[in-house]
């Protein structure tokens, strides 16, 4: 039997003195290292077929295993010969080495990038490149297993892995799009490459899965992370705005998402309007932006609040006013009010609203001022 992902693998505790639990516990490790070499010489020096069976004996052994038997395993010698076994004409075996290496790398850093190191990236690419979905599946949840080490990340994103993956964003199984997903995440954080991660292809696939999935959870901050890239180009707004309920679908991350993704779908709304304010202004203003975003300036990260404003003055029918004129204010939240309590109560709901917006709006700015005076030293309180 297996063990469990964090249990560590230690001898039965059937001693009961020190000296009896010390020797218990050398047996075992022999046992171990006994059993690593003899696995070692299988994929060295063995047959096909021995090589499959002793890379589905490593899998069993380090699936469920600790931190620290990964680490025995990867220093063994292991690693390269499954790499090898990643380009073999065999399906069994390329599955078999794959994943030993996905259970190798997991929550182990140095097996991550001593796979990456021992060449694995180019024939996990070709496996993405495969009809078997199974099999590029798999590949794909190694990508996004070895893309966590950030040594890793330049390799992968180098290697036209990205496009392969945007394809399996609207090809593939729900696992596969999650994957893929948090895999092409990862290799967007990469500073040292000059290579755009995403093509326009990736808007529509990501603007289905932002819908269906909750808007402040940690996939959305990932997929919305990904549409604010491709905010920055021309083509990644064309598709984003011709994706079906593309921007509808970033009105209501808005409204629902969490800090990081309402930060990130009003910086891709934002970059909408930048463009061309004349072609986006009314598409985001017939979704119904303007509640979530004056609820953004009030709640959301300091990015999220600036970039909320700024959207809202572009989103004016003058941009260079100011602000909101009070009957444009009033008769938003007159129309949210009567959603929530009727139009016998709109009247009354929204003068409630509009008192508790300017409260809350006064007690943060002054918690604001009395935290910037808390923090300052009588050296940094600038001068009237």
């Amino acid at each position: 039997m297996g063990h469990d992902a964090d249990e560590e693998e230690t001898p039965p505790a059937t001693p009961t003195t020190a000296a009896g639990i010390d020797q218990e516990g050398e047996t075992w490790n022999l046992q171990k290292h006994a059993l690593i070499h003899e696995l070692s010489q299988k994929l060295i020096t063995g047959d096909l077929q021995a090589k499959i069976e002793a890379a589905r004996d490593i899998r069993k052994h380090v699936r469920k295993s600790s931190v620290k038997t990964r680490s025995k395993f990867g220093a063994a010698g292991l690693i390269h010969p499954l790499v090898s076994m990643l380009s073999s004409p065999n399906l069994d075996a390329r599955e078999a080495s794959l994943l030993a290496l996905l259970n190798l790398a997991v929550r182990n850093e140095r097996n991550k990038v001593n796979i990456v190191t021992a060449g694995a990236v180019p024939p996990l690419v070709e496996l993405l490149k495969l009809q078997n979905i199974g099999l590029r599946e798999l590949a794909t949840a190694a990508i996004l297993t070895l893309s966590a080490a950030a040594s890793n990340k330049p390799t992968i994103a180098a290697s036209g892995a990205a496009p392969l993956l945007v394809q399996i964003l609207g090809s593939g199984s729900v696992q596969g799009k999650v994957d893929a997903v948090t895999a092409l995440h990862n290799l967007s954080t990469c500073k040292e490459n000059s290579i755009p991660i995403l093509d326009a292809k990736a808007a529509s696939p990501l603007i289905n899965l932002l819908k269906e999935c909750k808007k402040y959870s940690k996939f959305a901050e990932k997929a919305t992370a990904l549409l604010e890239i491709l905010s920055k180009s021309e083509e990644g707004r064309v598709a984003m705005t011709n994706s079906d309920g593309g921007i509808l679908t970033l009105v209501e991350t808005v409204e629902d998402g969490s800090l990081v993704s309402t930060q990130h779908a009003v910086g891709a709304l934002l970059s909408l309007c930048q463009s061309c304010r004349e072609k986006y202004r009314e598409l985001i203003l017939n979704e119904g932006a303007i509640p979530g975003l004056l609820q953004l300036t009030v709640e959301g990260t300091s990015i999220a609040q600036e970039r909320a404003r700024t959207l809202l003055d572009l989103l004016r029918d003058t941009p260079k006013e100011k602000k909101l004129a009070s009957s444009v204010l009033e008769k938003i939240v007159y129309d949210i009010a009567t959603r929530v309590d009727g139009a016998d109560k709109a009247a009354e709901t929204a003068k409630r609203l509009l008192e508790d917006m300017v409260q809350r709006s006064m007690e943060l700015s002054m918690n604001r001022i009395q935290h910037r005076a808390a923090s300052c030293t009588p050296a940094n309180i600038p001068s009237a």
